[in-house]
């Protein structure tokens, strides 16, 4: 049986709705051409000037606006996909954007960062997250998307520990749902003797290893590409990584969804060389150091307190060159280079042995980029 008809009375109606369709991309494409026009002349008037391309609160702003205004039926998580891309081409028609991230093509960071900033922009892989950093502090890369905290494995140390070699700032984050997938050249998941990926993946599918692949060696290696990589020619080893290096690598996918906790997430940051001067901004993020005194963090912790300023993350990283010295990160729910808030800054400067203000920041979104299609939440 065919699921094809002939039927005139069936056909009519639906050539009716297909040309309307047809009618509707034309004006799109008009509308598409007309918005690229504007980005063009923004470009123009803003050559020659060191002014970023990147705007995070006013495309956040683009995308609230639209999705408060949205009747539907398109859903807004769709609607927002398709505007991410509409932006991210809009910075392109503007400058080349230039962003690093930790490579190579196919790691969490790269489906993090082309979700977030769109397909548009030019990614450069870097062998370690010490390299964007790097790259942005040179002014090699506009932007770079580094990794900072997961929520099952915690903070990534080495992220905190390049803010402090780093002259770099937060530009916005976005948190991402993260996902593992057992890929092999292979078909059958009984032969496989031998695993890759990333240390930090391989931690997070620890039990489903040892329930399916008991007899398996267990290999680290730099990140989920890099090891999804080295088993290309081996239908004997396996690589743990996002679901869509099948598709770029020839992959076979032998298993989904395999870490042990399905509630999985990580924020990433982008950073770039300079602050952001304009919008709401949400969070700040802040490195500082304590003078050598009992009661020195609890005056700190007292002072934003009385301020309402809520603290949503405090971390220590013991501070390099320095035994039993400690620097602190923490994340803040306010824009502390606000006018309101530059008394209590310059208190901080006087009763902290040193404070760096890395950044004030839209809060960002939920991306589930963990499957074939990229989702965001709220």
């Amino acid at each position: 049986m065919t699921l094809e008809t002939d039927d005139p009375a069936r056909d009519a109606p639906l050539d009716h709705i297909r040309e309307a369709i047809d009618a509707a991309d034309k004006q799109l494409l008009e509308l598409l051409n007309k918005r690229a026009a504007y980005s063009l002349e923004v470009g123009r008037l803003k050559a020659g000037s060191n002014e970023p391309v990147f705007k995070p609160f006013r495309e956040k702003e683009v995308l609230e606006k639209l999705t408060r205004a949205n009747p539907g039926p398109l859903p807004n998580e769709h609607l927002r996909a398709i505007y991410r891309e509409i932006l991210s081409s809009s910075r392109r028609l503007q400058r080349t954007q230039k962003v690093a991230y930790l490579g190579p093509e196919g790691t969490f960071s790269f489906f993090a960062a082309s979700s977030y900033l769109g397909a548009s922009a030019d990614f450069h892989p870097c062998a370690g997250i010490d390299e964007v950093f790097e790259a942005v502090s040179l002014r090699d890369a506009e932007l770079g998307v580094i990794p900072l905290e997961n929520s099952l494995q915690g903070t990534v140390g080495q992220s905190l520990d390049m803010f402090l070699r780093h002259d770099v700032y937060i530009q916005a984050e976005m948190y991402c749902k993260i996902s593992h997938s057992l890929l092999s050249k292979g078909t059958d998941i009984s032969r496989i003797e031998e695993v890759y990926s990333h240390p930090q993946p391989l931690a997070q599918c620890g039990a489903w290893l040892k329930a399916h692949l008991p007899l398996a060696r267990v290999i680290p290696t730099e990140s989920t590409a890099a090891a999804a990589r080295r088993v290309v020619y081996n239908p004997k080893a396996a690589a743990i990584g996002h679901v869509k290096l099948s598709e770029m690598l020839g992959l076979n996918v032998l298993a989904t969804r395999i870490e042990d906790l399905p509630d999985n997430w990580t924020r990433f940051l982008v950073i770039g060389p300079s602050e952001t001067k304009t919008g709401s901004r949400d969070k700040t993020s802040i490195l500082f150091t304590l003078p050598d005194k009992p009661g020195a963090l609890s005056a700190v912790l007292s002072r934003l307190a009385s301020e309402g300023i809520n603290m949503t993350k405090l971390e220590s990283r013991p501070l390099r060159g320095e035994k039993w010295k400690y620097v602190f990160f923490a994340d803040l729910q306010c824009d502390l280079g606000g006018e309101e808030f530059q008394a209590v800054v310059a208190e901080l400067r006087h009763e902290l042995h040193s404070l760096r203000i890395l950044g004030s920041y839209p809060t960002g979104p939920h991306l589930d980029v963990s499957g074939s299609a990229v989702v965001e939440r709220g």
